[in-house]
């Protein structure tokens, strides 16, 4: 989704062209709204390597965080609620504070494939900003299954504090970090299940016509509506997307969240921004277990700094930096780092494997309500004009089309259900049973008011359209993460391995069979517009492929849904775990990790709130562990 014509400038019309001029000047002039930030300088708050590093002191914190995006701000936050614990925060970008594109809840398409992302090649958005993800999702707030967390407690065979994990637990988290914005619109959802104090506001924004039509036709389909599916029963239903937005229409970002202005004016905390690190550092020769004493990180003028952590170092660079980090620091498959040169600290073959994702399959139409929010994209003049207004009207209310999340409308169901899908059409045989327990789903389907293609990146025909997306939330397909080589300004090879499983593919086979029966179900199927059969990238005629058609179609179309994850998992390490239940990576102590990559199973659902909640409990144990070492 974006604020801005997608086509390329040359081809941009002059007038058009002076409206997205005009725009990007007017979203640009309502949030240039002075911050002060009190970030740190490197240069006094690190030592430069000039020459040998051994002849260089340190500069010392207790506790250095790699990496400021989901987890690394709640975790720089939490800490410092306890003045003895100095803590610096390095974050490879700058922050997200000024930048309406990751403030105006509509807009955050607009940060893709800029400075602002990490540009990974499978197509992954990975944002280069304080508050990380958070800044460039669909914003949807959704926990996952309750049993998803039970699963990974079995996984733990018994480890000491596999407890910490279990769906009570990482409820509480939840309820600790929420403060949920109750609305007029939907007056079923249970307040008390939510949580209120929390830094993270969470609520509802713009839904569009299509809304309740999408609805209605679920429920005809055998999906039940339900108002809520972030409850102890489970997630199972079709709903309004409840997300990450203040009462005021602003996206509730991590960095918004937890580092307010009182947080940055603590004296125990440091934040340096663009501070790309390169390797953690270890101890190896004084200790006969390896110990983590540091980090090394350099700033885009090419300087190279090292900071002392006296008791933990933290990695909470995400899915895909996280281990890419590790590997270069020594900690990985020994074999892979050897092969590159890179001395052994620890042999853990579970770094940078067992990748997970979700995969999506979008299905586009041609809407003849004309009810989209296609005008967000201000594609023709009249679009560009309507975009304006939009803007203004946001300002002034803080609502409107630009508070809307894209993804509006969610459902959760199991591809088993017999009500869906007839045991006499569906047999039970054709797939198995990966979800985590009786209650929790396999497929996720989604309403979005509008049509894109290839993340946006194939251009579309200025129109109203409106797509259906289908969700593999349990895939059996698993990848990798490896080196490149030994630079750490290479980024590293990604291998997804999607729908490698043939029960994949089935699944989402059973996923676009729905969305097909759902588009053709009223009250939904009077937006579709005839006109759209006629067009060879729409999806209007879907429902006419045969079965093998439709698992051709499935595997070209099959997409990113941007939740990599598990490529350093919380398990044993003979089960090729990487870090403990307490986060400690194996035969490392003082090292954590903090992110995405320690799930030991995705979660069936969205990943921001997991990863919310388990920096919340690691911010917990870390300072648990800190007072007892005091």
């Amino acid at each position: 989704m974006s604020l801005l014509p997608s086509f390329p400038a040359h081809t941009r019309p002059r007038s058009l062209a002076a409206v997205s001029i005009a725009i990007i000047l007017v979203v640009r002039y309502l949030y240039n709204k002075k911050r002060g930030f009190l970030f740190g300088d490197p240069a006094k708050d690190a030592t430069r390597i000039r020459g040998r590093e051994d002849v260089y002191d340190f500069d010392e914190y207790d506790v250095v965080i790699v990496g400021g995006g989901t987890a690394g701000c709640v975790l720089a936050s939490r800490l410092t609620e306890d003045p003895s614990i100095r803590v610096l925060l390095l974050e490879a970008g700058t922050s997200s504070a000024k930048n309406p594109f990751a403030i105006i809840p509509a807009s955050y398409s607009r940060l893709m494939r800029t400075q602002y992302d990490w540009n990974i090649f499978t197509y992954w958005p990975r944002a280069k900003l304080l508050g990380g993800c958070t800044c460039m999702n669909a914003m949807i707030f959704h926990i996952g299954a309750p049993e998803d967390f039970d699963e990974w407690v079995s996984l733990q065979k018994g480890q000491e504090g596999a407890s910490h994990w279990t769906y009570k637990e990482i409820n509480n988290c939840i309820k600790k970090f929420e403060k949920f914005n109750p609305s007029p619109k939907y007056p079923l959802v249970d307040a008390s299940l939510r949580g209120n104090n929390g830094p993270v506001q969470t609520g509802y924004g713009y839904a569009t016509a299509g809304t309740p039509k999408f609805i209605e036709a679920c429920v005809k389909n055998g999906i039940p509506h339900v108002p809520d599916v972030n409850t102890p029963t489970g997630s199972l239903g079709v709903t309004k997307a409840m997300t990450y937005i203040t009462s005021t229409g602003r996206r509730a970002n991590a960095e918004f969240s937890y580092l307010t202005a009182e947080v940055l004016a603590r004296p125990n905390l440091k934040v340096i921004p663009q501070a790309h690190v390169t390797r953690v550092l270890f101890d190896t020769v004084a200790v006969t277990t390896p110990r983590a004493v540091g980090v090394e990180f350099t700033q885009p003028s090419g300087d190279k700094f090292q900071v002392r952590a006296r008791k933990e170092v933290i990695m909470s660079a995400g899915a895909v930096h996280t281990p890419h980090i590790l590997m270069l620091s020594g900690v990985g498959p020994a074999d892979h780092l050897i092969s590159h040169g890179i001395p052994v600290v620890a042999d853990l073959p579970g770094v940078g494997s067992h990748l997970m994702d979700h995969v999506v399959l979008d299905l586009n139409f041609l809407d003849k309500s004309q009810s989209s929010i296609s005008h967000l994209k201000g594609d023709t003049f009249a679009s560009a004009l309507r975009l304006i207004r939009s803007l203004l009207y946001y300002k002034l209310t803080g609502s409107g089309p630009l508070t809307t999340n894209v993804a509006d409308t969610i459902g959760f169901l199991r591809s088993d259900d017999p009500v869906i899908f007839p045991p006499s059409e569906y047999p039970a045989e054709q797939i198995k049973d990966t979800t985590s327990g009786p209650g929790a789903p396999d497929i996720e389907i989604f309403y979005t008011p509008t049509g894109y293609i290839k993340h946006g990146q194939v251009p579309m025909r200025p129109n109203h359209y409106f797509g259906l997306h289908g969700v593999l939330l349990r895939p059996t397909s698993t990848g990798t993460i490896r080196l490149k080589s030994r630079d750490p300004q290479e980024p590293p090879v990604i291998d997804p391995n999607y729908l490698s499983s043939p029960n994949d593919v089935a699944v989402l086979v059973r996923a676009a069979r729905l969305l097909s029966r759902i588009v053709h179900t009223e009250p939904l199927a009077s937006m579709l517009d005839p006109a759209g059969a006629e067009d060879a990238a729409l999806d209007h005629t879907f429902h006419n492929l045969d079965d093998a058609a439709v698992v051709d179609a499935v595997t070209k179309k099959a997409e990113t849904l941007y939740h990599p994850a598990c490529t350093a998992r919380m398990a044993p390490k003979e089960d090729g775990g990487v870090v403990d239940p307490f986060l400690r990576v194996h035969g490392i102590p003082n090292l954590r990790v903090v992110d995405a990559s320690v799930f030991p199973m995705i979660v069936s659902g969205h990943t921001a709130a997991p990863v919310l909640a388990i920096a919340e409990k690691a911010a917990d144990l870390i300072k648990a562990a800190l007072s007892n070492t005091a």
